[in-house]
């Protein structure tokens, strides 16, 4: 059980309980948010957008691509709207309550999602958070995928973590659907494993020869042999 940063009550997962992070985004779903916002956000690739109300003052506040749109009197700015492509409803809302609570709670996808978004809107902060949970959630099952997606989005961290995983299982590696879809579609990433995997085994024989050079050079580590007569 961990310890609620706002309330000091105890739950199980993510960085509030329940309570709170609902209390947090109340502001989000309530019935008239007209009265207290001054623009709305929709994530546009969904069919029947769901409005997300929001304050521009935070939103150039958070973001300075935000900040830029709603500045430079753009058509965001003038009508108040703004329309999110490409993201769901459910990621435009976690990270617009990322922008004002800066606490998220989430699983592989919205990490993905929110990642994307806060590489899109430059807030770095919210996409190191997000670098971190994937990579402390890498397993077998999900490495390749991240590892592409990693590659998409130049986020080193995680690619070099990725590449721990995958090069770890070398020997499983073909026998994985990703690795023929891989090979078709992204043969340079086929090649950068085989490459970190070969890098791996040199150090690890360097390591071995340095680690016996030293062990024989060193004159404490012979039995004096007078002394074993």
């Amino acid at each position: 059980m961990k310890r609620c940063m706002s309330c000091e009550g105890r739950y199980d997962a993510g960085t509030c309980c329940k309570q709170c992070l609902e209390a947090k985004v109340a502001f989000l779903t309530m019935s008239q948010p007209a009265f207290f916002s001054d623009v709305i956000l929709f994530a546009s690739s969904d069919e029947n957008p769901v409005p997300i109300p929001a304050h521009k003052a935070v939103l150039a506040n958070r973001s300075p691509v935000f900040r830029a749109m709603l500045e430079n009197e753009m058509e965001e700015s003038l009508k108040g709207t703004i329309k999110i492509g490409d993201v769901s409803y459910d990621a435009l809302r976690a990270f617009v309550n990322y922008l004002y609570t800066a606490e998220v709670c989430p699983d592989q996808q919205l990490a993905c999602d929110l990642l994307v978004m806060a590489e899109k809107y430059q807030v770095q902060h919210l996409k190191d958070l997000c670098e971190r949970f994937l990579v402390a959630n890498l397993n077998w099952d999900n490495a390749f995928m991240i590892y592409t997606f990693a590659h998409q989005h130049d986020a080193k961290q995680i690619i070099d973590a990725a590449l721990g995983v995958i090069t770890h299982e070398i020997d499983k590696l073909s026998a994985r659907e990703e690795y023929e879809e891989l090979k078709e579609r992204y043969p340079q990433l086929i090649f950068e494993i085989y490459e970190a995997y070969f890098s791996k085994q040199a150090n690890t024989t360097k390591n071995i020869i340095n680690s016996n050079v030293f062990s024989y050079g060193n004159p404490g580590s012979f039995c004096n042999v007078s002394s074993c007569l």
